[in-house]
């Protein structure tokens, strides 16, 4: 379901003879709370225990994934959080209401993970001098419990992951999660045939690698998204090539592409059609393509008919 709305007036420039302001919104999927609260309770269990079988059984590589797990814990929080205040109507001074909050868990959520990293490779490191003994039945109990816990969680977000890219990330991050622990799970056995102690450092900083890579990812990603870059699921060179070729557009000047938060996206561009403005029905379509072929759900264009005319933002480098 779509609903279009134009007004004449916003973002009036002196050179604007027509403004209008298209929305294909798309609506927010139905609310994760419940699977939310069930992943939350699920993985602070889960780490309390695996924190505590970590000491008693002398693994850092429990203790690396009770960390880990205790991330997913506030990350999962911070997601709900932000979904919940995504929702917020707007006001007069939030004018899309808060839907960067969502941009900001995402940039919280990467930096706690690697804070949480670091001070586990560094005990982990430390344990090569110290070789504790590694009671290796127990690593491999915990750890297969996780395998279940994270498998679960993934599992409450699987239906939403197609539709919202926060549920997908959510969903892909645990089930991740779960394939961590399997590593657990065997460095637990080969510790227990073998009396590799020295295995279980090693593990734990495969385990933060892994973590690394997929935080460092998310850290690129919501430090665009704070600085306003263009979505990576979104072709800015197609999105103006498919504005230029609309009937009547002669140019296309002052396109700007940024999200509103991590699942909307914005637009804003001047188009110049010499031969006048062909109504409403034009706006109203065009909105309807761009949510379509772009996800780009939050268009506002701006239509200038005089090809002689100064556009003060005409220059790609003017902002």
């Amino acid at each position: 379901m779509t609903h279009d709305h134009h007004s004449p007036d916003d973002h009036d420039h002196d050179h604007g003879h027509h403004h209008h302001h298209g929305g294909g919104h798309v609506h927010a999927p139905a609310s994760f709370g419940a699977a939310f609260a069930i992943g939350i309770a699920l993985n602070f269990g889960f780490v309390v225990v695996e924190a505590a079988y970590g000491v008693l059984g002398h693994s850092v590589a429990l203790l690396s994934d009770a960390g880990h797990n205790l991330g997913d814990v506030l990350g999962l929080a911070v997601a709900w959080l932000a979904s919940v205040l995504v929702k917020r109507a707007p006001t007069g001074r939030f004018t899309y209401g808060l839907r960067g909050s969502s941009i900001l868990a995402a940039l919280f959520n990467s930096v706690f993970l690697l804070v949480t990293v670091g001070a586990i490779s560094w005990e982990a490191i430390q344990r090569f001098d110290s070789q504790e003994p590694v009671v290796g039945k127990i690593v491999m109990i915990v750890a297969a419990a996780g395998i279940v816990v994270n498998g679960v969680t993934a599992w409450l977000f699987a239906s939403g992951r197609k539709d919202d890219l926060n549920l997908r990330g959510a969903f892909l991050h645990m089930a991740g999660d779960a394939l961590v622990s399997a590593g657990v799970v065997v460095a637990g056995l080969v510790i227990a045939l073998t009396g590799w102690f020295w295995l279980d450092p090693v593990v734990s900083l495969a385990i933060n690698a892994v973590i690394v890579w997929g935080a460092w990812g998310l850290l690129r990603d919501a430090l665009d998204m704070s600085m306003a870059a263009v979505p990576r699921g979104v072709d800015p060179a197609g999105v103006r090539a498919f504005l230029a070729s609309q009937p009547s557009v002669a140019s296309v000047h002052d396109l700007h592409i940024w999200p509103m938060s991590t699942t909307e996206t914005a637009l804003t561009c001047h188009l110049v059609m010499p031969t006048g403005f062909p109504g409403d029905p034009f706006l109203h379509t065009l909105a309807e393509q761009l949510a379509k072929r772009f996800r780009i759900s939050h268009p506002t264009i701006q239509i200038e008919t005089d090809p002689q005319g100064s556009c003060a933002l005409a220059p790609d480098g003017v902002v």
